[in-house]
């Protein structure tokens, strides 16, 4: 049969699935045309709707869908595009001829054949001058198109039938069948509605706080729509998805990098700028979330963007926590924690998914039963807390792609607490309640207490077995076969903190799925791929098998049974070497019995990774070295990296115009490597000019916040030398005040012509200490007592200035990074992984003075060490330099500056004695003394290079350009391509 239809006969039928309650419905609106207000959407497949509808198809249900455009040109009347389609009802005219019309060319002749496996639709087309289309660049974009509106699904229904009903997904379609402008206009109107119907202000009268609520809300609707998208075009490709798993995720703020992502900053600004309100003003209402603790957190965030970016199919999955890491105040020098209250007036950026919620069980016993002629552990749980999703779009740059981190937050399960009702027991139902809920209250619980230690364990299980059961379930919605699963899933365990999820995944496939210990474990040893942090042995994680037991007892029985699988197999390759066999052990014996997580999480992945060179020789040699020697084909590295989008784009907008000037593009946003044509530039004396100002500017906006800040007035002519990170004894800011006190001294001691040539400097120092870290506290307190003498000495005024700046977090450091000149990063060899934070500053074209530590080797290769400062030991010199420490004399500028300290030259004698103690009388652990030389070596140095103007700003661009291979971009690339064997999904 063969009929030639009129495009008024038909009308066209978009299908939306309705799946399950937590799956989103989501519009295929990236392949639709514009105007399209009349369709009608039928479910996809379904016949049933049809044939109720006045339908009728001889098309078989059980049809395979299989679909397919072809073009012919060797016909006279003009070009053939010809569609065959199986259980889809048909291609519809209307949408095919505005497709078409939108490549300038008319269809005047289509076709509509039905064969028994199949329908076949034919357009012939010319152009609008009457030729047929032959340029094949033209072909390739028609065919293309085509082929997206049949791959995303319609449905063939005649008029006579179309319109008596629309209700339902129908309707719902009609009303949301488009995107949401962006121009201007559009903008302000969605702010308003925001302001009078989410706020709930009237649209008259609103504050900068309320405004910012409505933008982030009409930022937020955006991200929706992509993100809905985006996870329908991931369900219909069906790639192996990434499931990025981490306790911490130091997001920041969302408005800025979203508004970039987006490509909609310029528009926001000039909407509320008509609004009467200023854009940058209501960025800096937003608070931030602070859901980690430092590098790993920030790096977890940055990966999220890249992955978004890079059009990786992925999800992230972490913990919301009630309470983010403290609030840092300083009172009369000493350090103070508040709690941050961050979601006090709510978070605009997460869409609680009240529906996607899962039971995770603690305690409890462990029994043995016969399912299905099959003897089962069955796990009874004295306790079951709710898990609920709050998803977190996170948009790509330069792409339609949004991926979501999803957090889970703690609520007590209905059950116990009816339970508790029924009882007449109110008041306890309430205590359960708040139990439940402690889970995910706290970042990082004081775990010195036994309490502490168990709440640390449940927070990670909660976290890992919520995860597991949304993995698991998705994967479920679409195969039937767990032979599919490694195929389908990867699993990236970002540190130990996740690492039960693979006791836990154990546990799912053999209890509830029933796979069998050896499909299950083949399963497990092939989705989970490790990343460690840490360099030293001593400072793995390790569980009291005690706690364990109490808190999880299903899963101590699964690790002892992995443990003796291993224990026997590594018996086979290395025989009876008990220190050995001991060492590798997921179980340390001892007076007290603990689990090595570290050692469970590399003998059951596929892959370990470091996270720069260095790190990776450290466990190669040190940390992981008789795993190494077992499997070196597991041990990788992927030096970290940071987002250029965070901490160029957003943090830094002037330098980021200016670099797209130069290199005539934007392009480098997103491909990081065109950074390196800069160098060809560096010694041009326009850019450096430009380039200063830059400098200059930034450095007005952080001595204005510092002025603000502290009251310290500082001149923008000194050097801005920064030190900026957790403090911590081995990262050394103890070092850097000791330098600055040498630096005072001697100042102090020249004469007025001495004093002319003294390179002024402002250095400024901010972190955190651990509520418990005693040391580090007294070293923020020292920061403050040697300040307070330099800072009111008017013999040294301009000359020197030190400033701490407190509550140091991802906002405060998008203003003190662009606005640096010398970054310090002066760990201790051996003791930093990688160190992101010399990545930003790098970025922002600021010089680092470093140890060979880390990441910085690779940045010394990238860079020259002519353009860096770097002093002090090396990796391999410090365990001699700690045995000979007690022989070793320490310089004597490195004793007078200790002893100021120790007399009270600074106050609180007292006080400082300990600190005083720790790196005098062979108790110098982290090599302050050391090293000291070395370091006024590297000062002197930077001064002298910062008098040449000329030369210190090509360092300055050369440093900038030399940063493409510490973007994030680039390690989760690898990651992709050599660890997790994923593929980017572009969403048309």
């Amino acid at each position: 049969m063969s009929v030639t239809l009129q495009p008024s006969l038909i009308t066209i039928n978009y299908y939306r699935p309705i799946t399950k309650k937590i799956s989103s419905l989501s519009s295929p609106r990236s392949s639709l045309p514009p105007d399209h207000s009349s369709f009608t959407p039928l479910r996809k497949n379904s016949l049933k709707n049809a044939t109720n509808n006045g339908a009728k198809s001889s098309i078989p249900a059980s049809r395979t869908t299989i679909s397919s455009v072809t073009v012919e040109k060797d016909v006279s009347e003009g070009t053939v595009f010809v569609i065959r389609t199986q259980d889809k009802m048909g291609i519809i005219l209307d949408v095919i001829t505005r497709v078409l019309k939108g490549f300038k060319v008319e269809n005047f002749n289509v076709q509509f054949e039905e064969k028994e496996d199949c329908f076949v639709v034919k357009f012939v087309v010319t152009d609008f001058g009457g030729k047929k289309i032959e340029d094949e660049e033209s072909l390739i974009k028609i065919e293309s198109a085509l082929k997206e509106v049949v791959n995303e699904g319609v449905v063939l229904r005649k008029v006579g039938f179309a319109g008596k009903s629309k209700t339902g997904p129908g309707r719902m379609f009609e009303l949301m069948d488009g995107f949401l402008k962006n121009d201007p206009g559009s903008l302000q109107k969605d702010i308003l509605h925001h302001v009078e119907y989410t706020v709930a202000r009237s649209r008259f009268s609103f504050d900068d706080f309320e405004a910012y609520q409505a933008l982030a809300h009409s930022v937020r609707d955006r991200l929706i729509e992509r993100w809905h998208d985006t996870q329908q075009h991931f369900k219909k490709k069906d790639p192996k998805r990434l499931y990025f798993l981490s306790l911490e995720f130091l997001m920041g703020r969302s408005l800025s990098n979203s508004v970039i992502n987006l490509g909609i900053r310029d528009q926001c600004a000039e909407a509320l700028s008509q609004l009467g309100f200023e854009y940058e003003v209501l960025a800096e209402q937003e608070g931030d979330a602070a859901l980690g603790n430092g590098g790993l957190a920030r790096l977890s965030a940055c990966q999220m963007d890249s992955l978004a970016t890079l059009d990786y199919p992925a999800w992230g999955y972490g913990l919301r926590y009630q309470y983010g890491l403290f609030r840092q105040i300083i009172l009369d020098g000493f350090q103070y924690e508040q709690p941050d209250y961050w979601l006090n007036f709510g978070n605009p950026w997460e869409i609680e998914r009240v529906h996607v919620s899962y039971p995770v069980k603690f305690y409890g016993s462990v029994t043995e039963e016969v399912v299905t002629g099959k003897k089962c552990k069955v796990w009874t749980p004295g306790e079951t807390v709710e898990a609920v999703a709050y998803d977190n779009p996170i948009p790509g740059y330069g792409t339609r792609n949004t991926i979501n981190l999803r957090l889970w937050a703690a609520k007590p399960s209905d059950g116990y607490d009816i339970e508790s009702y029924n009882t007449g027991d109110y008041i306890n139902a309430i205590v359960n309640r708040q139990k439940a809920e402690i889970i995910s209250n706290v970042l990082y619980p004081d775990d010195r207490s036994y309490q502490g230690k168990e709440l640390r364990l449940k927070q990670q299980y909660f976290f890992v077995s919520a995860s597991l059961q949304d993995i698991v379930r998705r994967f479920k919605d679409v195969h039937g076969n767990f032979g599919d699963f490694p195929d389908k899933v990867a699993l990236q365990l970002n540190d130990t903190h996740p690492s039960i999820s693979i006791a836990e995944l154990m546990r799912v496939l053999l209890d509830e799925e029933h796979l069998g210990w050896k499909k299950s474990w083949n399963i497990v040893k092939q989705v989970f791929s490790f990343t460690t942090h840490t360099v030293l042995p001593q400072a793995l994680e390790k569980v009291p098998v005690d706690l364990f037991q109490n808190v999880l007892p299903r899963h101590l029985e699964i690790i002892y049974d992995i443990n003796f699988a291993f224990m026997e197999e590594l018996k086979k390759k290395i025989g009876q070497d008990y220190s050995r066999l001991s060492r590798m052990s997921i179980v340390e014996e001892g007076a007290v019995k603990n689990i090595r997580v570290a050692n469970l999480s590399i003998v059951c992945s596929h892959t370990v990774n470091g996270v720069s060179r260095a790190h990776y020789e450290l466990l190669k040699t040190r940390v992981f070295k008789d795993f190494y020697e077992l499997w070196p084909e597991k041990f990788q590295y992927k030096t970290n990296g940071v987002t250029q989008r965070r901490w160029i784009v957003v943090s830094n907008p002037s330098l980021c115009a200016l670099i797209s000037k130069w290199l005539g593009t934007e392009s480098w946003i997103r491909d990081i490597d065109l950074l390196a044509h800069l160098r060809e530039y560096a010694s041009n004396s326009d850019l450096q000019q430009e380039w200063m100002t830059v400098k200059k500017i930034n450095k007005m906006r952080l001595a204005e916040y510092i002025e603000t800040m502290s009251g310290v007035k500082v001149s923008l002519d000194a050097m801005f030398d920064v030190q900026v990170k957790r403090i911590h004894e081995y990262k050394r800011q103890l070092l850097n005040i000791l330098g600055v006190i040498h630096r005072y001294d001697c100042i102090k001691n020249m004469g007025k012509d001495e004093r002319k040539k003294v390179v002024p400097r402002v250095c400024i120092i901010g972190g955190k200490a651990p509520p418990g870290y005693e040391i580090a506290k007294k070293i923020i307190k020292l920061c403050h007592a040697v300040a307070e003498t330099i800072n009111n000495d008017d013999d040294v005024g301009d000359l020197l200035k030190l400033v701490f700046i407190p509550d140091y977090n991802v906002s405060v450091a998008e203003l003190v990074i662009p606005g640096s000149d010398l970054s310090q990063h002066i760990s201790t060899a051996g003791h930093e992984a990688s160190g992101t934070g010399s990545m930003k500053f790098l970025m922002n074209g600021c010089l680092l003075l470093a140890t060979a530590d880390g990441s910085t080797n690779e940045i010394i290769e990238e860079i020259g060490s002519e353009n860096m400062f770097i002093f002090g030991a090396k990796i391999n010199e410090v365990p001699a330099l700690r045995e000979k420490d007690s022989t070793i004399k320490a310089p004597l500028q490195f004793v007078r500056v200790v002893r100021m300290v120790r007399d009270g030259y600074f106050g609180f004698k007292d006080y400082f004695k300990s600190l005083s103690d720790s790196v005098e009388n062979g108790k110098d652990f982290y090599l302050l003394g050391s090293d000291f030389a070395s370091y006024l070596e590297a000062q002197a140095a930077a001064d002298r290079a910062y008098v040449d103007k000329t030369k210190w700003s090509e360092m300055s661009i050369l440093c900038t350009a030399a940063s493409a291979k510490f973007s994030s971009d680039r390690t989760i690339e690898d990651y992709a391509e050599e660890t997790w064997g994923v593929q980017p999904c572009k969403c048309p």
